[in-house]
């Protein structure tokens, strides 16, 4: 005999209204009851029926809302590429994506335009700032019934979906090698990260002082800053760090600002002797590297983890699906001027 909604909710003590917006991801409910009839369910064998679960969507439009720390930083813009590409994939399913927008790392912003967002949406994609209160934002989504998918750059401790974007500590130490490579092993190195409240920024730092314990005793860090992912900021603090230190003859630049940074050593005529490896290569990035200035630059395929957050958002609100692994981890690519 079918299992039926009905006997769901029987064994649940809730009404079939509930069972029906759990199962059809209609609408919000509390955690502990959606995973309460998620368990029922399958514990009887309850198998949807899709057919008719994909006409009930196409009836009741989707909208996934993401919040990205892009303003003035070009590394999104492949970001929204992919996202807006999902949207279109999905348009026949009546998805929407609607997209708020931030410049720098101010906590109070993305709390307000989480509050702005999270009542008109069905699932919310962010980059968040790693920070508790980020964290706890979060967690209270999931416990109102909402999906919540990292993007980018993960936050530790909070119940989000899953993660979708690069290892960064694979990221900085595959810097630091080839740092090594092309320096010999020995250097004075600036670091400049784009801020401390990211957790993905301090990964790739984290992966860099590794390596750099483990097999190049010659490396010095001599100076760090952080550039706000700006290129203005970034150009201050470069300039600073080369009064500072005129040692300095590598720079790891960890997150944006990078032309910022370039023009910094540029002005000070030192494009020959300082050694400068990159995350990521926007436009003005590859400018850099095709005049020399830029050595190399490791990648992390933007376009796929705007596109990959929204299937998954997709799959999950219509079929309840949760990703086998919580971190989807994009491929990371070593860039010089020759195989950009």
């Amino acid at each position: 005999m079918a299992v039926t909604i009905n006997k769901i909710a029987d064994l649940c003590g809730v009404s079939r209204g509930t069972v029906d917006r759990v199962l059809n991801n209609r609408g919000r409910v509390k955690k502990e009851t959606e995973i309460r009839i998620r368990e029922i369910a399958n514990q009887l064998g309850y198998t949807p029926n899709m057919a008719g679960k994909q006409l009930a969507i196409r009836k009741k439009a989707l909208t996934i809302g993401l919040i990205l720390i892009a303003e003035g930083n070009a590394f999104f813009d492949d970001v929204i590429r992919g996202v807006q590409s999902a949207e279109k994939e999905l348009q026949d399913y009546g998805v929407t994506v609607q997209i708020k927008t931030m410049k720098g790392y101010n906590v109070y912003r993305q709390l307000q335009l989480i509050d702005e967002i999270k009542d008109k949406v069905d699932a919310l994609i962010i980059n968040p700032i790693s920070v508790p209160a980020i964290a706890t934002k979060i967690d209270e989504l999931v416990e109102d019934g909402l999906c919540v998918i990292t993007v980018n750059t993960d936050i530790e401790n909070s119940k989000r979906l899953c993660y979708i974007g690069s290892n960064y500590t694979r990221c900085g130490q595959t810097a630091c090698g080839v740092l090594g490579l092309l320096t010999g092993g020995r250097a004075h190195i600036g670091i400049l990260t784009g801020s401390n409240k990211v957790l993905g920024h301090n990964e790739r730092i984290k992966g860099f002082k590794e390596v750099c314990k483990k097999k190049y005793p010659d490396f010095k860090i001599v100076g760090y800053g952080e550039t706000e992912d700006d290129d203005i900021k970034a150009f201050e603090v470069t300039n600073k760090l080369l009064s500072e230190h005129p040692e300095m003859d590598a720079i790891f630049v960890v997150a944006a600002g990078v032309y910022g940074v370039c023009r910094a050593v540029l002005s000070f005529g030192r494009e020959h002797e300082i050694t400068i490896i990159s995350c990521d290569s926007i436009p003005t990035t590859i400018e850099m590297m095709k005049q020399g200035v830029i050595k190399a630059t490791i990648c992390q395929q933007p376009f796929i983890q705007g596109n990959k957050s929204v299937h998954t958002a997709f799959n999950y609100l219509v079929s309840g699906e949760v990703p086998e692994n919580k971190q989807f981890i994009v491929q990371s690519e070593i860039k010089i001027v020759e195989n950009l």
